[in-house]
């Protein structure tokens, strides 16, 4: 029998000129034989059964958001959800960390939200659908698409959490009251979120004169680059300055460019893996993360490195969240 989990192929035609749909069932196997397992596996984030993936059950929601208007230099963060999620396909369910697999508090990948619109209409639309979830009791991970999604939905979990505060992994400070014509821009958007919470930003090695100069009155506590990479004792520092509850809000650019090359606006100096994951394991032990977003990813042929990257980063991220909730298989 061709594989139930088999994707789709529609009316695709060989070489030799016959439509897939009138080959017999033994081409078919054939071809399904030739496939590797992962291209076998659902399109959602893990490629995971319906067990693993049902709605009602999951803990998590995926939200894809392929939004990308206010870009002001490379482009392409509309197809970072598509990637990302394409790549979690390939990420081993079990992590050795948490012991066991993590996608047993079930992974729910929502359908992508309608992005086709000006920034004035996106940024309502996502704080409505953000509340709408967040009243489901679920736990939201939005893939972006470009930064600036980011301050609505984090709006929308203030609402639930009066105490939040915002853990911000990034390069670009993002102060900039507004930039090119507009207060909802991928460089505005943690001066949006300074408005109603708090912040601590990691990573951060490219700033304008203006938020240089505005920074010390602002709600918020920097760690530049220059300061933290290749030390772990900054870390304890940056948790400490965050509240009980926190929103995590992750620009793929805050890595080293060596390791994810593929976005918008690149930086030299950057964090690396373990820089990373040690801080939000910490942040996940000490503190309450409460939502997340992975931003400003981008594609290049030829490089599925970056898209793994951030697929590893999300499903390791959602480990030390939920970690006591995976049964484990190695204790």
């Amino acid at each position: 029998m061709w594989n139930d989990h088999c994707p789709d192929f529609g009316p695709w035609t060989l070489d030799i000129g016959l439509s897939i749909g009138t080959l017999d069932v033994g081409l078919f196997q054939i071809i399904s034989r030739l496939m590797s397992e992962s291209e076998n596996l659902p399109f959602n984030f893990g490629g995971l059964n319906e067990a693993m993936s049902d709605f009602e059950h999951a803990q998590v929601l995926i939200w894809p958001v392929p939004f990308e208007k206010t870009v002001s230099y490379g482009v392409g963060t509309k197809d970072g959800p598509h990637a990302i999620i394409d790549a979690s396909r390939n990420v081993e369910l079990y992590d050795e960390e948490v012991g066991g697999e993590t996608a047993t508090i079930g992974i729910h990948t929502l359908p992508a939200i309608d992005a086709d619109r000006e920034a004035d209409e996106m940024m309502p639309a996502l704080y409505d659908e953000a509340q709408r979830l967040l009243k489901l009791g679920k736990f939201i991970c939005m893939l972006g698409g470009e930064h600036s999604i980011s301050a609505p939905v984090i709006k929308a979990h203030k609402d639930v959490y009066p105490n939040l505060s915002v853990l911000q992994i990034d390069a670009h400070a993002d102060l900039r009251d507004q930039y090119d014509g507009t207060p909802h821009s991928h460089a505005s958007i943690m001066r949006r979120v300074l408005e109603f919470c708090p912040a601590v930003q990691v990573g951060i090695r490219s700033l304008s004169a203006e938020e240089a100069r505005v920074i010390p009155s602002l709600p918020t506590k920097v760690f530049y680059a220059k300061d933290i990479v290749g030390h772990t004792e900054w870390i304890e520092d940056a948790v400490a300055g965050l509240t009980e509850d926190v929103y995590l809000t992750i620009d793929v650019d805050g890595f080293d460019p060596s390791l994810i090359p593929t976005t918008g606006t690149p930086e030299p100096g950057g964090l690396m893996w373990y820089d990373v994951v040690l801080l939000i394991k910490k942040a996940a032990e000490k503190k309450r993360i409460v939502g997340m977003d992975v931003t400003e990813l981008s594609t290049a042929p030829g490089n599925n490195s970056p898209s793994f990257l951030t697929a590893k980063l999300i499903y390791k991220t959602l480990g030390y969240i939920f970690g006591d909730l995976v049964p484990k298989i190695i204790a």
